[in-house]
């Protein structure tokens, strides 16, 4: 178990000192608008004539920042200085690299509201949405620091008469991180840490719709004196550099946040084994990619708690999390009480810029927006429109939080992951036929049962088959070394970030035995 650690708090935004200190990095952050970003590769800031733009999704005509664009020769010159960095790296014990990355959460905690003002206009994040991202970036990488310290001796083996045996972790080579824009902070953080405290060195492609804030922890690793070359920012388009990052002979592990089509490609070109370019090892590959995760309630639950529950995990971040609550299946016998309060909950919600403190803001871009708007479209033939639906482009990409009754529990729009602010409700019989139907997709990520029926519970425990399940309360919201994160089937590869054994997916094990 990892010692000495606490979840970093969240800043209460009731505060009015808080408020004004926020809306005081809001305009600070503004002030960098239009600013360009190299790529960074082995310490060199490289500008090049290719760009793309960052746009605030609230605002879409308001360029938020540039980035350079990188081309496969410049992922060759990223994994060379990669290799070239992990000699050295991986020398430094563990206690020094976990230390180094201690000072990196404590300048972010120092920026920490900087931060979370970015992720307000680059991705769209209400408040309290961003400080939470920021705040499990920090989280991320003390838990992995410490995790580290815990694992820099090995464990201990059985010795024989006249022998003596050590068993111990050593880092593994250059890899490959490529993260999502929906927790553009946090999960880029996490999983590009936890492969750099482990004494690799990474080459980071953040998702093209967030890069800034990458760029922002890359300010960080230089100020608090990360050696060169250990991580390299490359950012660029996927069809350009993805596959090839991936394919790259010299890419010992891949960890993936995204989609389940681009997470199963990963995997796929990953398997491959490029003998005939120097590839001697097999490739590692964490992923994440994503979930239909559903809230059951029981016939006996709290129905408030239910309607609350149900809302927030499906509308929180306008329903871009992995984890959202996009299915509600209720038993009959109280279907129409919990849609009722749910739909009653979701008119209180406020939309619209989150400059402005709203509870939702816009969705991430235009290829989202038009995917969220086509769903609607589609649950309008599927299910009975209660609240919602309406979509506005004219200035950003606005979503209002929408909810369909009465699906069929293989309805699209119950199969598949809508990754918008929409949630279907469906009915059941008794308690295994809730079970039945919350098991009915191809993902396993997160769920939620609301009972006060101890024995159903134990039951869910069992049979609900998912990653994370939680009694009583909504499906999202996992706290880094609480709530070790990853799901089954094709959620992922379950390989539970924020955990205990996590630090172990970038470590090879090995054995020294000494006879006496």
């Amino acid at each position: 178990m990892v010692v000495s650690y606490s979840a970093e708090p969240a800043t209460d935004f009731s505060n009015e000192e808080n408020r004004k200190a926020f809306k005081a990095a809001l305009e600070q952050v503004k002030k960098d608008f239009g600013s360009k970003r190299p790529l960074i590769i082995g310490g060199e800031h490289i500008e090049t004539e290719d760009q793309f733009t960052s746009y605030n999704p609230s605002n879409k005509k308001e360029a938020v920042g540039h980035v350079s664009k990188a081309t496969p020769r410049h992922i060759d010159a990223a994994m060379q200085a990669a290799e070239e960095a992990f000699e050295s790296w991986s020398e430094w014990t563990p206690h020094q690299r976990a230390e180094l990355f201690m000072r990196v959460a404590a300048i972010i905690r120092r920026r920490k509201l900087e931060f979370s003002a970015l992720m307000v206009y680059e991705g769209g994040k209400p408040w309290v949405e961003a400080d939470g991202d920021t705040n499990e970036g920090i989280d991320f990488i003390e838990y992995y620091a410490r995790s580290m310290m815990e694992l820099a001796d090995g464990k201990p083996t059985l010795d024989r008469e006249g022998e003596h045996n050590h068993y111990f972790y050593q880092p593994m080579g250059p890899g490959v991180t490529i993260s999502p824009w929906n927790f553009p902070f946090a999960i880029m953080t996490g999983t590009t840490a936890a492969p750099a405290i482990a004494g690799n060195t990474v080459l980071l492609k953040p998702a093209e719709d967030t890069p800034l804030i990458s760029y922002k922890l890359m300010e960080v690793l230089e100020e608090a004196g990360l050696p060169k070359g250990v991580v390299n920012f490359v950012t660029g388009d996927p069809a350009e550099i993805g596959d090839y990052m991936v394919d790259h002979p010299k890419t010992h592990f891949i960890t993936f946040t995204g989609s389940k089509a681009t997470g199963l490609r990963i995997n796929e070109r990953a398997s491959v084994v490029r003998e005939d370019q120097g590839q001697t090892f097999l490739k590692r590959v964490v992923t994440e990619m994503g979930g239909k995760d559903t809230i059951i309630v029981d016939k006996d639950a709290d129905l408030d708690l239910a309607a609350d529950s149900i809302v927030s995990s499906a509308f929180g971040f306008q329903g871009q999390k992995c984890s959202a609550g996009s299915r509600a299946i209720i038993h009959e016998d109280v279907y129409d009480q919990v849609l009722n309060k749910s739909i009653e909950l979701t008119k209180e919600l406020s939309v619209g810029d989150p400059v402005n403190d709203t509870y939702m803001g816009p969705v991430i871009s235009k290829k989202q927006f038009d995917k969220i708007k086509e769903y609607i479209d589609i649950g309008k033939e599927e299910g009975e429109l209660k609240i919602g639906g309406e979509t506005d482009d004219s200035t950003g990409y606005f979503i209002n939080p929408t909810i369909f009754a009465d699906l069929d529990p293989k309805a699209r729009i119950m199969q598949e992951e809508i990754f918008g602010p929409v949630v279907a409700f469906a009915k059941a019989k008794d308690f295994d036929e809730l079970l039945e139907i919350a098991n009915n997709t191809v993902y396993g990520l997160t769920g939620s049962v609301i009972t006060n029926t101890r024995e159903h519970w134990h039951l869910a425990c069992r049979k609900f088959n998912v990653g994370n399940l939680y009694l009583n309360r909504g499906c999202t919201a996992a706290v880094v070394g609480y709530h070790p994160f990853g799901g089954f089937k094709l959620s992922g590869t379950d390989q539970k970030t924020g955990s205990p054994d996590y630090m172990l997916n970038f470590l090879e094990q090995k054995v020294v035995s000494e006879m006496l």
